[in-house]
């Protein structure tokens, strides 16, 4: 398992969620974080989710 960060920030640059998962795989990391996105409303919003090594496996402008 890997830690991966889920980052998501507002138009104005501020960050609206900062949360950690653990997740096998990139694709399970890529998976789990749209998910959580959508749980949360934020699809449409600007974020990215990085491996623990800084890696983007998740972006969207």
């Amino acid at each position: 398992m890997e830690k991966y960060t889920l980052t998501v920030f507002s138009k104005a640059g501020e960050t609206l969620l900062d949360e950690s998962f653990d997740a096998a795989s990139e694709k399970e990391a890529k998976d789990t974080g749209e998910k959580r996105l959508a749980e949360l409303g934020y699809l449409d919003s600007t974020h990215r989710c990085t491996n623990s090594r800084g890696k983007l496996v998740l972006f969207h402008r």
